[in-house]
C-alpha cells in the first residue's frame, strides 16, 4: 500500500532515506484496508512488474522463491490475506493526481438485507393490478384474484361509479337457459380468457341449451361444465370462445364491511349490462334457496320467464314456494337495486374487484297473480361471497358436487 502503512523500526532500510516500496508516494488519504495482516519483520518480495506504469503486489506465499531465502512466501509465519481480496494494483497516473482507489470485488448482500431486497422487487412486480398479466402468463383457465385491494379502475376514475361500471362490465355476460318449461334470462361473469364464466345454479338449471351474450352484443354457445345447488354456483364455459375476453378480477370478501359502496351489474328482465349501486347493507345474513331443479324450471313456466327465484330469510318466504329441498348459504346483503335478471351477475367493490355474485332479491309482488311489470327491487338483494365462490371452483370444474 502507501508509504504511511509502514511503522517506524519495522522494516530495515537499505540507506537513510530509501523506502522499502519504490516508485510509491505517501498519500495519507488514502484508506487502509484493517483486515489486512500486519506486515512481517523483513523485507516483503519484490514487486512484480506485468506491465509497463502498472505494480503488482502479490499477496500469497505461492510461486516465485521469495526474498532473502523465506521460500515459504512474504508472510511466513503470519496468516495470509484473503486471495480473492488481497492484491492491490497501482496504477501509475500523472503527478499531482490522486491515484485510483484498490479494485475491489463487490459484495452481494447477505442475510435478512438481501431477503428483503428481493421481497421488494416481487412486490413491485406484482403489485398495482398486475393479476390480469399474470393470468395470462399461465394460462387461460388460471382466475385473476387478489387477495389485497388491486384496483381494475383507472386511477383518476377510482372510486365513481361510472369508473367501475367501464372497467368492469366487458366482463359481465348475459345468459338465456332454454329448457322443456320456458325459457329464463340471468347474468354471469368472464372469470377466464378461455370462456369460464360463473353465475347462480337456478339461472341455468334444467337448461337444454344456453347462449351467451357478451358486453359487446356477439352471442355464443355455452356449456356446462359443473353446478353446485348447495352454494347455488354453476360454471360454464364458452364453445369456441373468442380471443380478447376480458376477464374479472375476483377480490376479497372477507375485507368487505357494512356501509361498503358497491355496484351491481347484470341483465335484469334482459336490459343487457345495466348498472345500480348502492352500500353494502349487512352481513353473513343466512340466505335458503331451493335446490331442485324442477323448481326452477316450474318457476320459469310460471313467471314467463321473468327469473324470479324464490328464497327464504328469517322463516319467511319470498318470490314464492322454495319447495322441500333447500340449502342455506351466508350472503351479502346490498340495497343495490337487484331485479329478475341480475341473477349470476356481479356485485362490485368501488376498485373494480368482484365481491359477490347476486343470487336473489326480494320482490314486493310476491304472488303468482300480480304481473312480473308491477315486481321490482325494494333494496333487498342478497350476493353470494365471493371467497365462496373461489374455494368452490375446483369441484366445480370436476363437475360440481351435483355430479
Amino acid at each position: 500500500m502507501t508509504e504511511s502503512f509502514r511503522r517506524s523500526g519495522e522494516y530495515p532500510q537499505g540507506d537513510d532515506h530509501g523506502s522499502a516500496y519504490p516508485q510509491q508516494q505517501s498519500h495519507p488519504s488514502t484508506p487502509v484496508n484493517p483486515e489486512w495482516p500486519p506486515p512481517p519483520a523483513y523485507d516483503p518480495v519484490a514487486p512484480v512488474h506485468v506491465e509497463p506504469g502498472t505494480t503488482v503486489w502479490p499477496g500469497s506465499g505461492h510461486g516465485g522463491g521469495g526474498n532473502g531465502g523465506h521460500s515459504a512466501g512474504p508472510y511466513a509465519g503470519y496468516p495470509e490475506p484473503d486471495p480473492a481480496g488481497s492484491t492491490a494494483v497501482f496504477a501509475t497516473v500523472p503527478g499531482g493526481q490522486e491515484p485510483a482507489a484498490p479494485a475491489t470485488a463487490k459484495r452481494r448482500p447477505k442475510g435478512p438485507f438481501a431477503l428483503l431486497a428481493a421481497v421488494a422487487i416481487v412486490a413491485a412486480a406484482i403489485g398495482g393490478g398486475t393479476a390480469y398479466g399474470f393470468q395470462e402468463l399461465t394460462g387461460n383457465d388460471t382466475v385473476a384474484s387478489s387477495s389485497t385491494s388491486t384496483s381494475v379502475v383507472p386511477t383518476s376514475q377510482k372510486g365513481t361509479v361510472s369508473g367501475v361500471a367501464k372497467a368492469v362490465s366487458p366482463s359481465i355476460v348475459e345468459i338465456s337457459a332454454t329448457s322443456n318449461a320456458g325459457s329464463s334470462t340471468g347474468s354471469g361473469v368472464i372469470i377466464t380468457t378461455g370462456g369460464e364464466i360463473i353465475t347462480n345454479n337456478h339461472v341455468i338449471s334444467g337448461a337444454s341449451e344456453i347462449k351467451v351474450q357478451l358486453n359487446n352484443g356477439k352471442s355464443y354457445t355455452a356449456k356446462v361444465v359443473g353446478t353446485d345447488s348447495k352454494k347455488d354456483l354453476a360454471l360454464i364455459k364458452l364453445e369456441n370462445a373468442p380471443s380478447g375476453l376480458k376477464i374479472a378480477t375476483l377480490g376479497d370478501s372477507d375485507g368487505v364491511q357494512v356501509g361498503d359502496q358497491v355496484v351491481a351489474i347484470g341483465s335484469p328482465e334482459g336490459l343487457t349490462g345495466t348498472v345500480t349501486s348502492g352500500i353494502v347493507s349487512a352481513l353473513d345474513r343466512d340466505v335458503t334457496v331451493s335446490t331442485d331443479e324442477s323448481q326452477g324450471q316450474q318457476q320459469q313456466q310460471d313467471g314467463g320467464g321473468s327469473g324470479q327465484w324464490p328464497f327464504e330469510f328469517g322463516g319467511r318466504e319470498f318470490n314464492g314456494d322454495t319447495g322441500s329441498s333447500t340449502t342455506t348459504y351466508k350472503a351479502l346483503q346490498t340495497d343495490a337495486s337487484l331485479n329478475p335478471g341480475n341473477s349470476g351477475g356481479a356485485l362490485i367493490d368501488m376498485n373494480g374487484n368482484i365481491v359477490g355474485i347476486n343470487s336473489a332479491m326480494y320482490s314486493a309482488a310476491s304472488d303468482s297473480s300480480s304481473s312480473s311489470s308491477s315486481a321490482g327491487s325494494v333494496g333487498l338483494g342478497f350476493a353470494i361471497p365471493i371467497n365462496t365462490v373461489k374455494s368452490d371452483l375446483a369441484t366445480l370444474r370436476a363437475g360440481g358436487s351435483d355430479s
